[in-house]
């Protein structure tokens, strides 16, 4: 186990109708906020009308910024810095899924730096401070409500880039699992691939001795495992609704990551899917992985017969390791096949000729190598793609 800090401030209202605090919770940071905001789900369930209720109610004026769209965009960013501060806004509020928080966030940084809030994105710049951000999650995904990480897309090039900093940590976070009630089918899919995907990348260490982080991986991946399925079924299981928003926030609130190095190879390459063909990053997930998982696994069998045994249940009367680890990276695939998820470049629709530029963009044309549990080149990340076809 490697030394560690572990730190993470981001207060945690859990349970229903918690989003009744949202007014008061605002109130302590500031009387005049940006209010950021997706499509009209929110107005259709009701969440606005409540949201917006108590915000009056405790005297807070906002100014809305609406129309984020799902892989979040950088014009809409730039959009908000401005609002931020033509008006004296102080702070940023989030209502909706990952990528109204991931844009709050970008905001939060951009307000108080004088350049170009991309600068952040591409690594001419360093975060050194922030609006405070609140959030209000309706989707269980991407953790990002007590992450430190933002991830934009910019249209100039269709680049997804992510920054990661304590600066960007939510000060609170709402989380009702009621509000995720109404979630379409393939949403509440791409969340759990999304949450499996955050542990999945923790899990596939280097570093030896462990136990307990891999045990805690393994029961947050088997927590995902078996509540999908129930609300796939039973959409308002607020039991396994809760199970699922919960485990989404601790695969990514850096508690996993404790005494260990992470790889994110399978994160990074999605991220030129999505960029490149504005496909759910959940979706993009359930297609790499597998294949990243079949890359590698060759690299520390043991990890991945560890894998097939504790999540997966696989025997160990198969007749060698190897055959054990292929197995649960069958079923890892299996699964995402079973909760309706593409797992093949062509069920994703994405574009195979694309596939030498989403790896030259990857690994900045090849300059770069990505992952950490195997350092991969240019040439790796093509085949990883090629194996997803």
């Amino acid at each position: 186990m490697k030394n560690f800090v572990f730190k993470n401030a981001t207060e945690i209202i859990f349970g229903k109708n918690s989003e009744r605090f949202i007014g008061s919770k605002v109130k302590k940071y500031a009387d005049k906020i940006l209010f950021c905001y997706g499509g009209g789900s929110i107005k259709k369930s009701g969440l606005y009308d409540r949201v917006v209720d108590s915000l009056k109610e405790n005297e807070v004026e906002f100014i809305e910024l609406s129309g984020i769209k799902p892989n979040p965009r950088l014009e809409p960013v730039r959009e908000g810095i401005k609002l931020c501060r033509e008006n004296n806004i102080k702070f940023v509020l989030s209502v909706g899924g990952g990528s109204a928080a991931d844009t709050a966030k970008a905001i939060a940084v951009g307000v108080p730096y004088e350049g170009d809030v991309w600068d952040f994105f591409i690594g001419k710049a360093k975060v050194k401070e922030a609006l405070p951000i609140g959030v209000i999650i309706t989707l269980p995904a991407t953790g990002t409500e007590s992450s430190n990480n933002s991830v934009i897309m910019n249209e100039e090039g269709w680049l997804k880039k992510g920054i990661a900093t304590g600066y960007i940590r939510p000060t609170f976070s709402i989380m009702n699992p009621e509000l995720t009630f109404t979630l379409p089918a393939y949403q509440t899919a791409c969340g759990a691939a999304d949450i499996m995907a955050h542990i999945m990348e923790r899990y596939f260490t280097n570093i030896k001795n462990v136990d307990l982080t891999d045990r805690l991986c393994e029961a947050a991946m088997k927590t995902i495992i078996n509540n999908v399925e129930i609300v796939l079924k039973d959409p308002e299981n607020y039991d396994a609704r809760a199970e699922i928003m919960w485990t989404g926030t601790i695969a990514h609130n850096d508690l996993l990551s404790t005494g260990r190095i992470g790889d994110w190879a399978s994160h990074q390459i999605e991220h030129e899917l999505s960029g490149q063909n504005d496909i759910a990053h959940g979706a993009g997930l359930a297609i790499i992985f597998p294949a990243w998982m079949k890359y590698v696994y060759t690299h520390d069998i043991n990890r991945f017969v560890q894998f097939a045994v504790r999540v997966w249940n696989v025997e160990l009367a198969y007749t060698s390791y190897e055959d054990i680890a292929l197995e649960g990276i069958k079923k890892t695939k299996e699964f995402f096949q079973k909760i309706g998820l593409p797992v093949t470049l062509k069920e994703g629709n994405i574009d195979e000729s694309k596939i030498e530029e989403m790896a030259d963009k990857c690994t900045n044309n090849g300059t770069q190598r990505v992952g950490q549990f195997v350092k991969l080149n240019k040439e790796d990340v093509i085949n990883i793609l090629n194996l997803a076809k």
